[in-house]
């Protein structure tokens, strides 16, 4: 009787996960229709595009690869797409150890951090059109910020020089990002076991020690996903760096997303920019799972432990 009751128990619990399973699945259908709506139909219609001749305005006549040829074989790609790399590669490594200490400082359990969390976060509400056009006054030489308070080091042409711009597109770009960032990191060490750093504390380490040995690497997993937010958002930098500096001086800041604009709305050619529109894609998701696997088996390792 009772090999028969655990058999009943058995097949009831089993009856019980498959409900719940079914269940689970019809509610993320909802996400499942909002996300080919709005992301993977919109991605084969940019996609068949990148095959077309068109302007925006008349009839889309399929043109083969001649839009993929015309891109490949441009001088200017090359040059776009490393200028979007560095952009992506000093973003990050100004935002991450930047984010990292303000989200472990505003981790701690003293009021007046809460108040300076929503203060941080100010910058992350502004919209980037208008925090270019801020920008762009107060660095002006003439009518700026430096040459209002007369002091000689602001009062440069911060964006007429290469180097300066790009620094200037880095800092602005950080400036509004990194709160976010925070956050994210903020949580992630609240997540961590408080009896970690009491362990740590009756060890005698201090606070440098306890950061770098237990705060970091706990936070290993929350510094992959915030670095992939920051990889997969620096490619899509264009309304910023379009009113800050339109790409230049000359072509410094002409980031691959600005390119695609300048080909697609002021050159009028849809197809090109389609297909740099898709490359764009394909490099943005080559980094994300570049950066999933870096973690990716520990985690699973780490979950199939806990299980």
């Amino acid at each position: 009787m009772s090999a028969v009751a655990t058999s009943a128990t058995a097949s009831a619990k089993s009856g019980d996960d498959r409900g719940r399973g079914g269940s689970l699945s019809w509610m993320a259908l909802p996400a499942l229709v909002f996300f080919a709506g709005f992301a993977v139909i919109p991605l084969i219609g940019v996609l068949v595009l990148s095959f077309t001749s068109w302007d925006g305005l008349g009839d889309i006549n399929f043109a083969g690869f001649d839009a993929w040829r015309a891109v490949l074989s441009d001088p200017g790609l090359p040059h776009a797409l490393w200028v979007t790399f560095l952009v992506m590669a000093a973003s990050w490594a100004v935002q991450t150890p930047a984010s990292i200490l303000l989200g472990v400082f505003l981790a701690g359990q003293q009021r007046y951090r809460a108040v300076l969390s929503v203060l941080y976060f100010i910058p992350l509400l502004l919209s980037s059109a208008a925090i270019a056009i801020t920008y762009k006054a107060l660095l002006d030489p003439n009518f700026g910020l430096g040459a209002g308070l007369k002091l000689p080091l602001l009062t440069q042409d911060w964006l007429g020089e290469p180097v300066l711009a790009f620094g200037v597109v880095i800092f602005v770009v950080s400036w509004q990002f990194i709160p976010f960032h925070s956050l994210i990191y903020q949580g992630g060490v609240r997540q961590i076991p408080r009896s970690m750093f009491e362990a740590a504390e009756l060890d005698g380490a201090g606070r440098v020690r306890t950061f770098f040995s237990i705060t970091l690497p706990q936070l290993k997993y929350t510094i992959i996903t915030s670095s992939t937010l920051m990889v997969a958002g620096s490619l899509t930098f264009f309304d910023l760096i379009f009113v800050l500096t339109a790409g230049g001086p000359g072509d410094a800041t002409r980031v691959l997303a600005l390119d695609m604009y300048k080909r697609g709305f002021q050159a009028n050619l849809m197809g090109p920019a389609s297909a740099i529109a898709v490359i764009l894609v394909l490099v943005g998701l080559a980094l994300a799972l570049f950066l999933r696997r870096l973690g990716g088996r520990d985690a699973g390792h780490s979950q199939l432990d806990g299980m």
